[in-house]
């Protein structure tokens, strides 16, 4: 109490409070309802005193606070303020929140889609905007004091993260940089290189939640705390969390439930005592249906909730199961408020369009405080659910993992059905990451005193590992920093080819590499000490056993090398005899899953090195498209022909065979039975080895037996340990090439993207060419392709809709490759252009091989992928919503973030193309209105 202060403490205290309020955080910090927390106002005072700051902390913890007094500060300066987001929904919101406190005169925005008073003191972004403004020099740059980077740690996004980190390499020194990101576990070491590359930069790292969250287990009836709280441990008053024990006896029951083959006795079933207890224990433990949990979470409380489904299809069968159960989480009072709300928003959308978009069983989902939420919507119709979700009016949502990113979206509770997700490639677990960035919107601050997250009981469930992910908060910041093309001459034209390789030596993910050479080079040294043990343990005492280990090792190398040898003959052979296929060929596909009898379609690609939806394969030879006796169609490796195939028996296909159709593929299996159900093919004789009449491995036997080692009693002793020295020494050797390869990793890449460009000049030395310069104004993964169709005239003379479709293959790229059939594109000229984009490309492709720039890396250009043409030509031409769609097999949501993306990079070609005796400038632009419109034009994000 004041009261009890010394005449000196009190006068310091005033002190103290006249300084605070003689700062510019004292009158910000009446800006808002609550007070400040602790790490809020450590990083804003750090940010007054003139330091750039990183602040890492939990979702919903309030970081952005920190971005709004970087603003706050900016405008008291004088000065400007650019607030970055990663995507536009997240740049929209932050621009709404921003002029609702600042004004529409003081704030800008500025993306892909839209320009708002980009000349406004303080402008919210998306971070490739800022990017490109910085290789053009933009004069917008002049004045800025402030940049705010929200959500940083999309740096580690392998698609766009390099994009974060060009902009923190390339800001000028003046400019001080705010980076806020989720909590990561190597923020220090992500300080430590903002503090090299940008300045004096203070760490500051929030653990703590600012609505505690607990968690929970639904099985059956039952919800189960994941953790009991224990206190005391030893006296000491320490806090540790236990796994609920009901909930590990619950895991063992279901585990012993699980059927064993000698429950059987004498091939009859499980007593039926047995399958009373199975039955009795089944009646309290299920995984709960959808409707079934919301209902829980509405009797306990527990709503507004978002339910994480890993499947779009997911998501709206979810939503399905709830109206069809009959569920309505709103009054008739909240039923009216949505429907004004949703008709509001929806006015500008034709009749016509929201029959197909689906809008009046979505209409009626909301009514009732239902939705799904996903990438495949309209975003239009994701923004409404957006905004009745935050209002309350919408209390049940089925979300894909994209809703926990960024978007401020927060809710009491969080529900995962599975902890399993496909990853594009398998279905994997999720990582702890992962489980805090989708757990972390349970907990609306100054709403709910805690949050809930619910992990729905499956079969198989493993408490223990649960708990591992709610612990844990390993989420490390990892670079995804390459160098492309585009940066390539952007650096040059700017700096000079010196000073662009230094420059990209100071990017994060050299210093992460750098820095792990320094644990690899200790472990270089352990190994060696290692290797003098083994020395030591092989020691014999009636000769040389490393030079008898080195035999022994000759001869099994030997070995291994004739049997690869003739494992690679018998696949030549077999490819060489998939050449000789045509189609209407009857084979037996000799193994693999679709053995059997089949029939050649098509015999397929020839060999050599494709792009496959996975990055580059390399064929041994064709790959027949086939179909099998089963009625399925699919395309065949050389894996599946470990020996030759020969053709047993000749078949017509009819001409209206179409791949796609069942009942085509049906009637066509059937006549292949028919006709060559009875054949039997050739079994394959199998080869003399070619070890059996090999000079070298002779002479390594008969040098073995002859070698004084070869009699010693312990032989076999002293072998274990020479295997162990090799083994190690393979090891260390491998370290020491990854020490080789790691050091100026980056700015070896650089060398050769500048070699390569250089050959097709876009380079010459530190001059940039005319070609070179029209390539920095091209950004996108297809780069230099992009600029290769314009130097060579590729779309002159293309109508606007022949030409969308072309710059479609440039953006798209197919969520599953679908390589049975060739996807439809537009006849005429926009045909022979398509196909001379792919002849460009398979010669940069060519060229990237020789210059060592390989895509698995994240360097080079990928196959450009037609399969959106059809779908951009239709839209430029006029058709209708209906009709695009029903043809494009594609959600509405998809359609327009491509036709965003078409349109985006055709402001770019109009910007790059040249001015003069061309038609491409004039109808890129024309292509781009043709684009803009209907569900294109009224869809603000994209």
């Amino acid at each position: 109490m004041t009261e009890d202060l010394t005449p000196a403490e009190a006068y310091a205290a005033a002190r103290a409070r006249n300084a605070e309020q003689a700062t510019a955080l004292a009158p910000f910090r009446e800006m808002y309802e609550f007070g400040l927390d602790p790490f809020q106002i450590e990083a804003c005072r750090a940010l007054e005193a003139g330091k750039g700051v990183l602040v890492a902390a939990p979702t919903g913890s309030g970081k952005t606070i920190v971005g709004e007094f970087a603003v706050h500060l900016a405008l008291t300066q004088g000065r400007k303020c650019f607030y970055t987001t990663p995507i536009k929904a997240l740049s929209n919101q932050k621009f709404a929140d921003l002029v609702k406190r600042y004004g529409p005169d003081k704030v800008g925005l500025l993306t892909g889609d839209n320009s708002v008073n980009g000349d406004a003191p303080i402008v919210v972004m998306t971070t490739e905007v800022l990017r490109n403004m910085l290789y053009a020099g933009s004069q917008a740059l002049s004045g800025l004091g402030y940049v705010v980077m929200d959500e940083v740690h999309y740096l580690s996004d392998r698609f766009r993260g390099a994009v974060w980190e060009e902009v923190i390499i390339h800001l000028p020194e003046s400019v001080t940089l705010v980076s806020l990101s989720a909590t990561v576990s190597n923020a220090e070491e992500f300080g430590d290189w903002l503090d090299t590359v940008r300045g004096d930069t203070e760490v500051i790292v929030s653990e703590s939640r600012p609505v505690p969250l607990w968690q929970h287990v639904l099985a059956g009836r039952r919800m189960y705390d994941l953790f009991e709280e224990e206190t005391d441990h030893g006296g000491r008053g320490a806090s540790r969390r236990e796994v609920n024990p009901d909930l590990l006896r619950l895991a063992r029951t279901e585990n012993q439930r699980t059927y064993n083959p000698r429950d059987r006795r004498r091939g009859k079933m499980v007593r039926e005592a047995d399958r009373e207890r199975e039955r009795r224990q089944r009646s309290r433990i299920w995984t709960p249906g959808r409707p079934e949990v919301i209902e829980r979470l509405d009797n306990e409380g527990l709503l507004p909730a978002i339910t994480f489904i890993f499947s779009r299809a997911g998501c709206e069968a979810a939503v399905q199961q709830c109206l069809y159960a009959g569920l309505r989480l709103n009054d008739d009072e909240g039923r009216r408020r949505v429907r004004e709300i949703v008709e509001a928003r929806t006015a500008s959308i034709p009749d016509e369009d929201l029959h197909v978009l689906g809008y009046y069983e979505w209409l009626e989902a909301l009514e009732r405080g239902i939705a799904a939420h996903h990438a495949g919507m309209l975003p239009t119709f994701k923004e409404v659910v957006e905004e009745l979700f935050v209002r309350g009016l919408v209390k049940a949502v089925f979300a894909t993992e994209t809703l926990a990113l960024g978007i401020n979206m927060p809710a009491r509770s969080v529900v995962l059905e599975k902890l399993v997700k496909w990853n594009g490639e398998q279905h994997a677990d999720i990582t702890p990451g992962e489980y805090t960035q989708l757990t972390g919107r349970a907990g609306r601050r100054g709403i709910d005193v805690e949050g809930h997250a619910v992990v729905l009981w499956q079969r198989g469930l493993d408490p223990d590992h649960l708990a591992g992910l709610a612990g844990t908060r390993t989420y490390p910041l990892r670079s995804s920093f390459r160098p492309s093309y585009n940066m390539a001459v952007n650096l040059v034209e700017q700096f000079g080819r010196h000073r662009s390789r230094e420059l990209l030596e100071t990017s994060f993910a050299q210093f992460q590499a750098d820095r792990s050479v320094v644990g690899i080079s200790r472990q270089v040294q352990r190994n060696e000490e290692g290797l003098e043990g083994y020395r030591e343990g092989m020691t014999c005492h009636l000769g040389d056993f490393e030079e008898y280990a080195r035999l022994r090792r000759d001869l099994k190398d030997r070995e291994t090398d004739l049997a690869k040898q003739g494992a690679a003959q018998r696949r030549a052979q077999a490819a060489a005899s998939l050449e000789k296929l045509k189609p209407g060929d009857v084979i037996h596909v000799p193994t693999g899953k679709f053995a059997g009898l089949a029939l050649v379609l098509d015999p397929g690609i020839p060999a050599g090195r494709t792009n496959g939806h996975r990055g580059f394969e390399h064929h041994d030879g064709p790959r027949p498209l086939v179909l099998t006796a089963e009625r399925q169609v699919k395309r065949l490796a050389s894996i599946d022909f470990p020996v030759p195939v020969e053709a047993l028996e000749r078949m017509r296909i009819p001409k209206t065979f179409n791949p796609r159709s069942p009942q085509s593929r049906r009637d066509l299996a059937s006549a292949l039975r028919s006709k060559a159900g009875h054949l039997n093919p050739d079994r394959h004789r199998k080869q003399r080895s070619a070890a059996a009449d090999d000079r070298e491995i002779s002479r390594l036997r008969t040098a073995i037996r002859a070698h004084p080692c070869h009699g010693c009693d312990e032989r076999e002793d002293h072998a274990r340990w020479a295997e162990r020295y090799y083994r190690l020494q393979r090891d260390t050797q491998q370290l020491e090439r990854r020490i080789e390869g790691r050091t100026n990793t980056i700015a070896r890449t650089f060398d050769r993207i500048v070699a390569l460009l250089t050959e097709l000049d876009y380079l010459r030395g530190d001059e940039v060419t005319e070609n070179g310069k029209r390539l920095a104004r091209l950004y996108g993964e297809l780069d230099l392709l992009a600029s290769e169709c314009l130097r060579e005239g590729v779309w002159e003379g293309l109508a606007p809709a022949e030409l969308a479709a072309c710059v479609s293959a440039l953006v798209f790229e197919a969520r599953q490759a679908d390589d049975a059939v060739a996807p439809k594109v537009p006849g005429g000229q926009a045909k022979a252009a398509l196909g001379e984009m792919v002849r460009i490309w398979g010669r940069l492709d060519a060229l990237e091989e020789e210059f060592k720039i390989n895509q698995a890396e994240g360097v080079g250009q990928r196959e450009p992928d037609l399969g959106f043409a059809w779908a951009a030509y239709q839209w430029a031409s006029d058709k209708s919503l209906d009709e695009v769609l029903r043809e494009a097999e594609m959600p509405a949501g998809d359609f327009v973030r491509w036709c965003k993306q078409v349109i985006d990079v055709l402001g770019q070609i109009a910007a790059a193309a040249p001015k003069e005796n061309s038609t491409v400038a004039k109808n890129a632009r024309k292509a781009v209105e043709s684009l803009l419109r209907g569900v294109v034009a009224y869809s603000s994000v994209g």
